[in-house]
């Protein structure tokens, strides 16, 4: 009998996705592990694999928002029916999507009107795009189901595109709509504002960090290490040594975690995104440049997976390549702290009577004042900055 494939949950929450793309065609041959499809969820874009072998018989749904649970595909040996199964699957998803008493409407309305409630209908996929090239959805004709705009809509878009640039060119204002991840981030930050906290900022003389930095990359040119990468490292061994703060803020008790999980704040073209380097105390500089490096690579070619950014403990904000000097990171709920890093800048910096032109880094710790103490936090802070100056301590 043909397998059916459901909509996997992908974590703990998590009540839907938008199928993207599928990455096979009806009746091509599928190995059990095999990506099969490309999911929009509110934490991440990734690929999802098959959960078995054989021929994928039938897309039961081929793009749009589906619960968690719902059949989208049928999976099975070549030329198997699949009608048995198809009927209340399909059955069930046309009862609910179909009004009681609303009229059916005219084929030429739905095609020509390809929105819901005023929003345009279109794939996430097709609206980062629009969204990337200066693209009007408005102006585009839809070919996917129901007038539904889709990726290949947007990359080759007819003339009139081009029109609605030039409108926005003259100033016109224009509407984006929040994808599934912006949305995920209004949320998380919105909570975040309502956690009373409170910042630390030092600066650390960078002269050592950036000579191993540099030693490193020298001896291995194939991982290319950064200062993200040593920061990493110190704060999950500087995490090891003030295990309180480790810790995530409950209504009935504080969670103290065994493992420093560090998260690494990634600007990546759907948004903001965390991915986590797991249990980072046990990982060498050099692992942690590779973790760091697949990391950052799949997310910004929006291939993270939910286990990717699951579990992070303690995140890393690194502005310092963008030339800011110092800022104040909002806090990455649940998470008790996060550490904002600005660019290393060449300072005079007066010693035992004589000044010296040293690299200084500016960093600002934001905790959780329900979670960590003033005085936990500083004592953090400052084996951090000592860890960055003398880094063969936490190494």
């Amino acid at each position: 009998m043909a397998t059916e494939v459901k909509l996997p949950r992908l974590g703990q929450g998590m009540e839907s996705g938008t199928i993207v793309r599928w990455l096979k065609s009806e009746g091509e041959q599928v190995a059990k592990g095999e990506p099969l499809y490309e999911l929009d969820t509110d934490k991440v874009t990734q690929e999802v694999e098959a959960e078995a072998s054989g021929v994928l018989l039938k897309i039961a749904i081929p793009e749009g928002e589906v619960e968690v649970g719902r059949t989208i595909a049928f999976i099975g040996k070549e030329g198997e029916s699949v009608a048995a199964v198809e009927a209340p699957a399909l059955a069930s998803k046309a009862k609910e999507a179909a009004p009681e008493s609303a009229p059916e409407p005219k084929e030429e309305q739905r095609v020509s009107e390809p929105t819901t409630n005023g929003r345009i209908k279109a794939s996430p996929l097709a609206r980062r795009l629009a969204r990337e090239r200066g693209i009007d959805l408005s102006s585009i004709q839809g070919t996917g189901p129901d007038g539904r705009i889709v990726a290949q809509d947007v990359e080759t878009p007819t003339a009139a595109p081009v029109v609605a640039a030039a409108a926005t060119a003259r100033g016109e204002v224009t509407s984006t709509p929040l994808s599934n991840i912006r949305k995920t981030i209004a949320r998380r930050l919105t909570e975040a504002w309502t956690v009373p906290v409170f910042t630390l900022t030092v600066s650390a003389d960078m002269t050592r960090a950036n000579q191993l930095v540099a030693r490193r990359r020298e001896l291995d040119p194939d991982v290319r290490v950064t200062v993200t990468d040593l920061l990493t490292r110190v704060c999950a061994q500087a995490l090891a040594r003030h295990p309180e703060m480790n810790v995530q803020y409950t209504e009935d008790a504080l969670l103290s975690f065994p493992n420093a999980n560090v998260g690494i704040a990634v600007a990546a073209p759907q948004g903001l995104v965390v991915p986590v380097v797991h249990n980072a105390e046990q990982l060498t500089l050099t692992q942690i440049a590779q973790v760091r490096g697949d990391l950052v690579a799949r997310a910004r070619d929006s291939k993270l997976r939910a286990e990717d950014i699951d579990g992070g403990t303690f995140t890393i904000s690194n502005l310092g390549m963008f030339e800011v000097d110092q800022f104040v990171a909002v806090l990455n709920p649940p998470q008790a702290s996060i550490l904002a890093v600005g660019a290393t800048r060449e300072q005079v910096v007066p010693r035992d009577g004589e000044l010296f032109v040293v690299p200084l880094m500016t960093m600002t710790l934001t905790c959780d004042h329900r979670a960590v103490d003033g005085a936990t936090g500083a004592e953090f802070l400052k084996t951090i900055k000592a860890f960055l100056e003398f880094p063969g301590l936490a190494l």
